[in-house]
């Protein structure tokens, strides 16, 4: 008797998940009860605060304060009964006590280990049972059960996820700090942002107070909620009213100074945009943007030229936004691109005057979104004048002139008082 032997795939195991398929309107709601932070400004970015086996990623700049953040966090909610446990990778114990000290957080419930073994993270974490887990940072833990140093695409992943799992289980809010690149994208793989449910991008001029904390995900609640902080020497406190800082120092009626009401996220800001144009005998006239988009720069620069006769091929442009703030939205066009005109014509817009609106490649001034927000905001710190696209609605307290080009809006300025 011979063996009959079949070429072809094994018979497949019957599988019995455990899982059960349901109609997704009978499926029940989930409750997400917040722990709120005690830190303002990031209990307004997170929507109310933290979420019970939710993972919160905190990126910036090495010495932007993610740390002081994250210890002032722990330390509000320590004084108000949260078991709290810091790891720290980068620090020791001692270098976070001097910390705190100094910004007087120093409750009993908030504990510190220097640890950057991951199993023994974990371990001190089913000792401790704390209510809140934060770790600084992702990037120095080391899972001896991975392959590479500590840092690495491998070690940074597997670490994450296995943080991640231990969240999910024991129903522990955690925080992660993380570094990011020259380019200001996080450091380590692109995975990382999807396995947590939140990702805080916190940045800022290191040369100026502020700071800006945005969430680029979020899985509780929306993203389109802006927190400024300034750094003080007591630490991170929020900025209630960031338009009226920004503008705090400026000179009204300066040359090529433009105030323009911008939208960062769900928040209308008031900034000061400013232009300077200085003859040049180089070949190549340079265009300099800070905190500003360099090509939207250029593009604005041409514009000008081709629409409005602004002679600027033998000038250089510099432009800058003051205060320490950053602007990336079309709805500034127009303020910036006034601001050039009035630096290469030695002119002064009126320092009651706020100009909003994009501008399109042949000289015509569009709509953007959330005008009469915007406008609201420059009526509330005293602006009566603005200078806005044909379609806008009236808004109390503030007068409109309408335009739909360029060489309009700069007329309606050259009649203007300063």
């Amino acid at each position: 008797m011979e063996d009959v032997v079949t070429d072809g795939p094994p018979a497949a195991a019957i599988v019995t998940p455990d899982s059960l398929v349901l109609p997704l309107a009978e499926v029940g709601s989930m409750g997400t009860v917040s722990r709120p932070t005690g830190v303002g400004e990031l209990d307004r970015v997170l929507g109310g605060g933290l979420v019970a086996g939710s993972v919160t990623l905190i990126g910036g700049e090495p010495g932007i304060g993610k740390s002081t953040l994250v210890l002032q966090a722990l330390a509000q909610m320590a004084e108000h009964g949260a078991r709290c446990l810091l790891v720290t990778g980068e620090e020791s114990p001692e270098q976070v006590r001097a910390r705190a000290q100094r910004l007087h957080a120093l409750p009993a419930s908030l504990l510190v280990v220097a640890e950057t073994s991951l199993p023994c993270v974990l371990a001190h974490a089913g000792t401790v049972r704390p209510d809140v887990l934060a770790i600084d940072s992702v990037q120095t833990l080391h899972d001896p059960d991975s392959a590479g140093a500590a840092g690495s695409v491998t070690q940074v992943r597997d670490g994450a996820a296995r943080v991640v799992r231990y969240a999910k289980e024991h129903n522990l809010a955690t925080l992660l700090v993380g570094h990011v690149t020259k380019d200001g994208a996080l450091a380590g793989p692109r995975a990382l942002e999807h396995v947590v449910d939140t990702v805080l991008s916190f940045d800022g001029d290191r040369h100026h107070a502020l700071r800006m904390l945005r969430a680029t995900k979020h899985r509780f609640g929306p993203t389109d909620e802006l927190g400024v902080l300034e750094m003080a020497e007591q630490g991170l406190r929020g900025v209630p009213d960031a338009s009226a800082m920004f503008l705090a120092d400026r000179q009204p009626g300066a040359c090529g100074s433009v105030i323009a009401p911008v939208m960062d996220g769900n928040r209308p800001l008031l900034v000061e945009l400013q232009a300077l144009v200085s003859p040049t005998k180089a070949p190549l006239p340079r265009r300099v943007a800070h905190a500003l988009d360099n090509s939207r720069v250029s593009m604005l620069t041409a514009v000008l030229q081709r629409w409005a006769s602004v002679q600027l091929a033998d000038n250089d442009v510099y432009t800058s936004v003051a205060g320490g703030a950053r602007v990336a939205e079309p709805g500034a066009d127009l303020a910036l691109a006034l601001a050039i005109a009035a630096a290469a014509n030695n002119r002064a817009v009126p320092g009651d005057t706020v100009v909003l609106g994009e501008v399109g490649l042949g000289g015509e001034v569009r709509q953007v979104a959330h005008a009469p927000r915007r406008l609201a905001e420059a009526a509330r710190l005293g602006f009566t004048r603005a200078v806005v696209p044909q379609s806008t609605p009236d808004v109390p307290g503030i007068r409109l002139f309408r335009v739909t080009d360029l060489c309009a809006s700069m007329r309606v300025l050259q009649k203007a008082p300063t």
